[in-house]
């Protein structure tokens, strides 16, 4: 298995150990907010805003609950901010927090909080940006498709990488082919259980057991935090890391 789909993989099995659903509601309900403060609330006219309703959707997410955050977004006058922190963990493990805040003080305070107070440094913009390749990873079912049809498919719309796992397909593209693939996934009709855009390492670093759980309690207390949306990282999440997680 190739380096992005491994982390990709990984991310997915820790996602499906940690997840916690009025938490993934939360960022969700966000990005549909703000994803309709900047493009409208009209998701035909607006692809974020319709990727962001995929999301929610794929988790099972209300309808009452979309509407609400689309309303929100029209009405409200507080605009959520969208700001990134960089930093390192103990042991020169890199972070990347990406949050969505209507309160940037706030913010930048608890992110700073958590990293001193569990042994961490909070760095500058573009500190660790670079480690990091900003890749579109999308997960679908396989579900009862002509997996081979598929491949040959979906590989012409510009996929750098398409990893069977289980009873899903994880795609990984570029940053500029992602719409790309999302609309030969509509052409499919095909409904993807996920797409967003993550940060990949270009490495990871593998710690012993023991040192490893320490940078994981830094990374939850930082998805813990209401105004954290996603937190990427170069550890090596190991099967053996994982196993203890669970």
């Amino acid at each position: 298995m190739s380096g992005h789909s491994k982390w990709s993989t990984i991310k997915r099995k820790k996602g499906a150990v940690d997840a916690k659903r009025s938490k993934m509601f939360s960022r969700i309900s966000k990005e549909i907010q703000i994803a309709a403060k900047d493009g409208g609330a009209d998701p035909e006219m607006n692809p974020r805003l319709r990727l962001a309703i995929a999301n929610a959707k794929g988790v099972n997410m209300p309808k009452d609950n979309i509407d609400r955050a689309i309303s929100r977004a029209t009405k409200e006058t507080d605009a959520l901010q969208e700001v990134t922190f960089e930093g390192y963990a103990p042991y020169g493990i890199a972070i990347f927090v990406e949050c969505l805040t209507d309160n940037n003080n706030r913010t930048v305070s608890n992110i700073r909080a958590t990293f001193t107070r569990r042994g961490g440094s909070l760095g500058t913009n573009g500190s660790v940006a670079f480690m990091f390749d900003r890749k579109g990873v999308i997960t679908v079912p396989v579900g009862d498709m002509d997996t081979e049809e598929f491949e040959l498919n979906i590989i012409d719309a510009g996929v750098e990488e398409l990893e069977l796992e289980g009873d899903v397909y994880i795609i990984t593209c570029a940053l500029e082919d992602f719409g790309n693939v999302q609309k030969k996934l509509d052409e499919l009709e095909i409904e993807p259980e996920n797409a967003e855009l993550q940060r990949i390492p270009h490495e990871t670093k593998q710690l012993d057991q023991g040192d490893a759980m320490k940078v994981l309690r830094i990374i939850e207390e930082f998805e813990d935090d209401d105004d954290v949306q996603n937190v990427y990282h170069n550890l090596e999440l190991t099967d053996s890391l994982l196993e203890t997680m669970s």
